[in-house]
Formats: C-alpha cells, structure tokens, sequence
C-alpha cells in the first residue's frame, strides 16, 4: 500500500504525463454505446462512406454486448436495457456488418421481444426510429411548433424549457410537425419487432397532458395573424434558433443529441446532405470522437474544460504551485475559454454580462455554474494578474442562483411545475434545470474558501437556507449531476463549512452519520446508478474509488481528528489507487436518470487526490501545500 505522499505524488505525475499539449486534460467523456450506434445510422442514413470508422464503431458496440445478447446501461442493472439493445441491433444491421441470422443479433433480437419490442424503448429512441422510417409519427405532435412564438408572459412558454430541453425540442417539434422520415438502402427493416398496435399513437396518454396542450393551443388561437402564416413563421424561428446557436465546429451546443437531431430536422426542410451547414454538423459530432482500448467512441461532447478545472484546483491543493508549467498551461487553456458571447443564460438573467465557463472545448456560449466555479478555483492563484476575468466570473456566479436561493447548471429560475405534465420521458431530467445540492454546495464551497463575498451576503444566506430545507430526513443530499446521494451530500457539507455552518450543526452531524453508516467493510463507499430512479440510496454493494474520495473529503471538512471511519476509508483508497477492474469504470455521472450515464476517465484522479491532499493538509504533522 502506498503513503500518503507516494499516493498523492503518483497521482501528480501521471496527470502530468496525460496532459495535451494545449493545457488541457482531454480524458474521455463515456456515455456507453448509444451515440455509437446513433453514429452508424447517421452516416449511413446521409449516404457518407468511412468503412474503417464504421467498423471500429461496430466492433465497440459488439464487445459491450452481454451474454444474455442484452446491453446495460451500467453493470447492476439488471438483466440489461430494452433501448440500449434496441440501438445496439439496429445500428449493427444498419452498418451492414451484421445479418439478423448472427448469433449474437438473433440473442439481442430475444431479448428485445421478451421485453416488449419496440414499444417499450424510449421516446427519443422512438424519435429515432420514427426519423429512419421504424415507427409511425404520432397524429397529435406533444408539443406544436407555434409553442416557439407564445410571449414570455405565457405560464408555460418556449423560454419556460431548459436550453438543454430546448436545444433537443426545437428539432424535435419541427420533424414531429413535418412527421419527417428518411430511408436508404442501408435501411434495415424491424417490422418483426413490432407487436399490433405499435406505433399509433400510443406515444401520449395522460389527461394532465390534454388539459396542457389544451392550454399551449389556447395560447397559440390567441396569437394574432393568420394561423396557415403563424405555422410558416414558428418554422422559420425554430430553424433560426438552431443556427444562431451553432459553434464554430458545427454542433448545435456541443450536443451530440441536439446536432443529431438539427441535422434531420434542416433535411426536413429540404436541406441537401450536401449542403455545407450538414457537412460542417457531421463533422462537428465526429470531432468529438475518442478512442478508448484500441477502438472508437462517439463522446456526447468533450468534456476539456472540465476535466481541466478540475484537476488544475486539485494539483494545487495537492500543493502543486500555480508556477509549475503543467497548473500554467492548464490556466492558461482556462483563461482561453472563458466566455465573452450572451447566451440564452441572458434571458433570465438580463442584468449581467457574460463571464462563466462551459463545459467543453469548444463551447462559447452555453456556460454552466459548475465550470464556472472549477475554473475560477483553478485560476484563484493568479487572479490578481487577471483581475478583470476574475471578477467577470465572480460576478457571474452571484448573479445566478435561483428566486429559491439554490443555484442549477445553466439558467435562472427553468423548474415550472407545468413542465411535469409534458409527455416528455423523463421530463425532469430533459426539459427543467433545478437547483440542486451538488451545485449550491460546490457554489458556497467556492465563495467561502475563494472569495471575500462575506457569509452575511444575501446571495449565501439564501442558498445556506435553501441546503438546509432540501436535505432529507436520513441525513443525505440528493445530487443532481452525479450519482447521487454521497455525491450530493460531499457537495452540500462541504458548502456548508466554507459558508460558516459549524461542524456541530446537526445538520452536518446527521449527514456525517449517514455517510459513516453506509461505509463499506473494506473501508470505502460504493452507490448504485439505480438511486437515481428510485430518488434514494441504493448501494452498489462494492467499493469504487470516486465514491470513496467524495464521501472521505465531506467526513475529513468537519473533523477536528481522523475517526476511524476517515482512516479506514484513506487505507482504501491508497490500496486501491492503481487498480483497473469494473469499479473503475462505473459510471459516476448522469446527464438522464434511466437513461444516460456519464464514465469520467478524469474521475480516479481528481477526487482521491483532493481527498488525499486535504487529509494530509489537515492530520498530518509537517505536511504543507
């Protein structure tokens, strides 16, 4: 087992040796083999040849496949994932590789019937199908394209959704309204998987819904102008929305899903394939390839920026100088990439200038609070040289958190009630931007440890209220961006203390008693993908690294001495710093619960080296930054 020191030092140089040469750290941002399959389906729907590209991609996707013939979103769960397999099958069939009468696609095919075919994958996969002619378009669109022009005084309006929602729903309403479907010879034909009935339909079912799209096409009667020219206009915005927001690589908000999507929705409008703003998308999505064991994967986006603040503020408070050429050039990355452009941030939030950070390389205009708050923590060395992008971000942050008091990811203020009642799967994760406890807590952690905005501020007042109202009665935060609870409980009491909450509080006693009570036998801490669905804590049964840091670095905030829950959980974590199994690779993000998990390569670093650093920082005698 490794000291300390030895730990935190192997750690250093091996982020040392993986850094690029621009400053960042380009780890993979690994989201499993949807966008895999997605990209197989793409490029042979658009007539677009890269054989070698293709095969790479097929042979990923074949060595995720389970033995049952099933693919999984993550190890636990379950027998395996009906959409996941679906996607799988039909790309596979799609690149031409694979028969149906293949052993493993004939297991894979099995499976999907046993699991009620396609009826039961999910909207967006049905989106997908219904785009390369699988399944029939509903006759009612969920939501009609003149959604696009009700005012903003509307109780539910275009700029009541998350710009993530957004970006996904604008393409999403103008192929429903076109009831868009493209075929090619490549065009596999899953008819024998359909059951009688599939497909009419069957899309939308709640009353709540109806009374909804009631209200929406009450608002639309209420718009002046001739309905057959406010249809025409409605497109025209839609379409318009989505250009103005493209980036320089092409991608509608570095979104894979979104540029997906937008790429159809231009060829429904009669776009050629050849035409450059689809050349420039596709390329755009294929820029974000990465290669992972020798073969490629489709990243959702790049996760740079991220990866970079994060492990910048880590390396310092390992005690890595802000002078050493690796933290330099990463700053220097950071300070590139901060935001000078408005986005759609600005519609809630009218009163302050641009400032923040996103999320990957090439976002210039979608920032989010917790890039914001990991690049500032990276670049708080030398923000007396760069004072005016210091307090831009600074600046930025107070003026983001939510009426509530909390902060969330992209917006101000995009969590309506009414959003529920859209028949949109998974609703709360796509369509509304919450605040949250991870982010409010990593949010105070910054301006208490980073800035001089004093606790008495409203802005902290507010969001220390909203932390202590939100945790739950076991002693746990629910986090958002992770999974989940120890996540979301790491960020809250760490918030917490930097905004002057004693460790005495019984709010922090409750939850340093929960994260001891559900330590593991071997020392460390393991959460399942499965809280996210549930909405409470369900344990993986086994240590993970990431998990075990986070968990660590709470219980270390508010302990005056290392109790033997912190010695136990360090033992492990110096144990198991070098290994490479399946925990290593266990999703530790979500971007969709039930839907889409998120591996950061970038993980087993960060986190065990701030929890490491901040133990040595604190317990051991002599040590220093």
């Amino acid at each position: 087992m490794m000291d300390t020191a030895k730990g935190i030092g192997w750690m250093i140089e091996t982020l040392r040796k993986d850094q690029s040469p621009d400053g960042s750290w380009a780890y993979p941002f690994e989201t499993g083999i949807s966008t895999d399959a997605y990209t197989i389906i793409l490029l042979r729907t658009l007539e677009i040849d890269d054989e070698e590209f293709i095969e790479g991609l097929c042979r990923r996707i074949v060595s995720k496949q389970q033995k049952n013939g099933a693919w999984k979103l993550y190890r636990d769960e379950g027998e395996g994932n009906v959409t996941a397999t679906l996607e799988a099958y039909y790309a596979l069939l799609f690149s031409g590789y694979y028969r149906k009468e293949d052993e493993r696609l004939h297991a894979a095919k099995t499976f999907i019937l046993a699991n009620g075919g396609l009826s039961e994958v999910s909207a967006f996969t049905k989106i997908m199908l219904a785009l390369t002619g699988q399944y029939q378009w509903p006759s009612l669109s969920p939501l009609p394209i003149e959604m696009i022009l009700l005012p903003r005084s509307f109780p539910i309006n275009f700029y009541s959704l998350s710009v993530y929602g957004r970006a996904n729903l604008t393409p999403i309403m103008m192929l429903a309204d076109n009831k868009f479907s493209m075929k090619t010879t490549y065009t596999p034909d899953l008819s024998d998987l359909k059951r009688i009935g599939d497909g009419e339909d069957e899309w939308v079912r709640s009353k709540e819904w109806r009374s909804l799209l009631s209200l929406i096409r009450d608002g639309v009667a209420r718009l002046l102008g001739i309905p057959r020219e406010l249809h025409r206009l409605a497109l025209e915005r839609a379409q318009q929305y989505m250009l103005d927001r493209l980036e320089r690589d092409g991608t509608l908000y570095c979104y894979y899903s979104s540029t997906f999507l937008m790429i159809f929705a231009l060829l429904s409008l009669g776009y050629k394939k050849t035409d450059l703003v689809i050349i420039k998308a596709v390329a755009g999505i294929r820029a974000m390839k990465c290669e992972m064991n020798g073969l490629p994967h489709m990243q959702y986006t790049t996760a740079n920026v991220w990866n970079t603040s994060l492990i910048g503020y880590a390396l310092q408070a390992a005690g890595v100088s802000h002078q050493d050429p690796m933290v330099a050039k990463a700053n220097r990355y950071l300070l590139s990439r901060q935001h000078d452009r408005f986005g759609d941030w600005a519609v809630h939030n009218p009163g302050s200038l641009p400032g923040g950070w996103g999320f990957s390389d090439a976002n210039t205009m979608n920032p989010d609070v917790d890039d914001t708050t990991a690049s500032l923590r990276s670049i708080s060395g030398i923000s007396l040289q760069n004072r005016a992008a210091w307090d831009r971000g600074v600046n930025w942050l107070l003026s983001m958190p939510n009426d509530n008091g909390g902060w969330a990811a992209f917006e101000k203020n995009t969590d309506s009630k009414l959003l529920e009642f859209l028949p949109i799967e998974k609703g709360r994760f796509l369509l509304t931007d919450p605040s949250c406890a991870d982010l409010t807590g990593r949010t105070l952690e910054f301006f208490g440890n980073y800035t001089n905005v004093p606790t008495s501020h409203p802005v902290i007042r507010n969001a220390i209220n909203w932390l202590l109202k939100n945790q739950r009665k076991d002693g746990s935060w629910y986090g958002r961006w992770g999974i989940c609870y120890i996540y979301g409980t790491w960020g809250a009491m760490t918030g917490l203390k930097a905004a002057g909450i004693s460790p005495s509080h019984p709010s922090m006693q409750r939850a340093a008693a929960w994260l001891e009570s559900i330590q593991n036998s071997d020392g460390g801490w393991g959460e399942s993908c499965q809280s996210d669905m549930q909405m409470t804590y369900v344990p993986l049964r086994t240590s993970t690294l990431t998990d075990t840091a986070w968990a660590l670095d709470a219980l270390i905030t508010i302990a005056d001495k290392p109790a033997s829950a912190i010695r136990r959980g360090i033992a492990y974590l110096l144990d198991s710093l070098e290994k490479e199994d399946w925990t290593t690779d266990y999703p530790k993000g979500q971007g969709m619960g039930g839907a889409f998990y998120i591996h950061y390569h970038s993980y087993r670093y960060i986190f065990p080296l701030l929890a490491l650093a901040h133990y040595r920082r604190k317990f051991e005698a002599g040590s220093s930054e």
